[in-house]
């Protein structure tokens, strides 16, 4: 089942958008509304100095100073004003009337929000005397000049409108950065490979462990295919241009010179012969290089597959069997399809015996490594220099002009073994050269 890494990446990022807008809206902006509605400290304290000039009239002039300092209040402040004490009852010479009483059930204190009632009247303080605040309070009547500005059009806009755009804003590029702009890139990429660009570097989102880094990862893989594609087919008309048209070249030479009969047929037939295994090795390379195929696998002894390969290689080459050692036992059973792994051994074998000197052994052996067999082929040859042991795995590649073939076996032999699920490797050893090879080990051996 596929995961959905950018989907849940995609939710918490509108979750919290939305979690963010919401905050905003109803706290950030709320605070903000608010505070609109407060006196500035610098206001609260000038009140607060009436408060204390109240309190200095009461102690010193009693009823009479008390009220002649409340007249020059209102008449400064254009407002009303009234000293009461604790029971809310004027210290002045002025009783208070029944509406004044009235305004003293909504008085507000000065760290209280301030805003013109239901009927448009502005609010009632209450100051309490900083000294003695239980003998009484200032209340007056907040002067037109202090009275906050409340919520303005324009703050309204900044909290409910702008703010939350730019949040938007941040959103929309987080989402472009995140999603828009790797498709670019993808979308660039591809460009590239509609115009034949294939060496164009790789995009640099594979690390993302989401869609879109798989999708990148398909893209490269992609185009390292069509790479090695487009090279193996210029390295293959480049190679057999040149492989054919030397033999080519002879056979026109053999028909026109006035060789005898028999030994024109000859030369026709090694000639013929040579092309033949040239195109046969060619096609099978190239056809388990584009075709990938899915083969049919079946427990597979080696010991079994060594000796009949041997067989035939002895008759062709004159070797002892005494010179081709196996220390495998029964037990190494593998499970691969047959005639590729055989394809695969024989090239190898056939490669240690053309590079092993004229009393060389080759030697085959081997250890179970887990799901696998780790088979390895000894020559006593010359080995390769350390630069070109992988290199000799490439198509048509020969460590020199004099070689003999065509640089195809080794090329074969692992893809035949990679498409059983192993690896082919080469090292060095003295003497001679190693070649590695695991393939899967059957899980119930050989059916009896």
């Amino acid at each position: 089942m596929r995961r959905h890494p950018l989907l849940w990446k995609l939710a918490l990022l509108q979750v919290s958008f939305c979690l963010l807008l919401t905050w905003l809206i109803w706290t950030w902006g709320l605070t903000v509304e608010r505070s609109t509605y407060f006196l500035a400290q610098a206001d609260q304290d000038y009140l607060a100095r009436y408060a204390r000039q109240a309190e200095l009239a009461w102690e010193q002039g009693g009823a009479m100073g008390v009220e002649t300092w409340r007249k020059q209040v209102q008449m400064t402040e254009d407002t009303w004003a009234a000293v009461v004490g604790p029971y809310l009852q004027s210290l002045g010479t002025t009783p208070l009337t029944a509406e004044e009483a009235g305004h003293l059930t909504f008085m507000r204190k000065l760290n209280w929000p301030m805003s013109r009632r239901l009927q448009g009247e502005l609010p009632y303080v209450s100051i309490a005397f900083p000294r003695h605040p239980e003998h009484g309070r200032l209340v007056m009547q907040l002067p037109e000049r202090l009275l906050p500005t409340g919520l303005t059009p324009w703050t309204h806009l900044v909290t409910h409108g702008v703010a939350p755009a730019l949040l938007a804003l941040l959103m929309g590029l987080a989402l472009y950065r995140h999603l828009v702009a790797p498709l670019n890139r993808l979308r660039d990429r591809a460009d590239a490979l509609r115009a034949n660009d294939l060496d164009s570097p790789g995009l640099p989102l594979q690390d993302r462990r989401d869609e879109l880094g798989e999708l990148a990862q398909a893209f490269d893989h992609m185009a390292n295919r069509l790479r090695q594609s487009l090279e193996q087919q210029r390295l293959l008309l480049r190679t057999l241009s040149h492989e054919l048209r030397t033999p080519l070249a002879r056979l026109r030479i053999a028909h026109d010179s006035n060789l005898p009969a028999a030994q024109l047929r000859a030369r026709m037939d090694y000639e013929t012969s040579h092309m033949q295994k040239l195109l046969e090795d060619t096609l099978d390379l190239a056809w388990m290089d584009t075709e990938q195929p899915v083969l049919a696998t079946e427990p597979v002894l080696m010991t079994s597959l060594w000796e009949a390969l041997c067989q035939d290689i002895c008759f062709e080459s004159g070797w002892s069997l005494a010179r081709l050692p196996c220390t495998l036992g029964q037990d190494c059973v593998v499970q691969v399809h047959l005639d590729s792994v055989a394809q695969a051994l024989e090239n190898l074998l056939r490669n240690a015996i053309r590079h092993s000197p004229p009393d060389g052994t080759v030697c085959l052996e081997g250890w179970r490594e887990g799901a696998h067999w780790h088979l390895c082929v000894r020559d006593q040859g010359p080995g390769v220099p350390e630069a070109a042991l992988e290199r000799i795995f490439q198509p048509y590649q020969r460590l020199s002009a004099s070689g003999a073939g065509f640089g195809l076996g080794l090329a074969i032999a692992r893809r035949a073994v990679q498409l059983q699920g192993g690896r082919l490797w080469a090292c060095n050893a003295h003497p001679g050269l190693h070649l590695h090879l695991t393939l899967p080990a059957s899980a119930n051996g050989l059916e009896s």
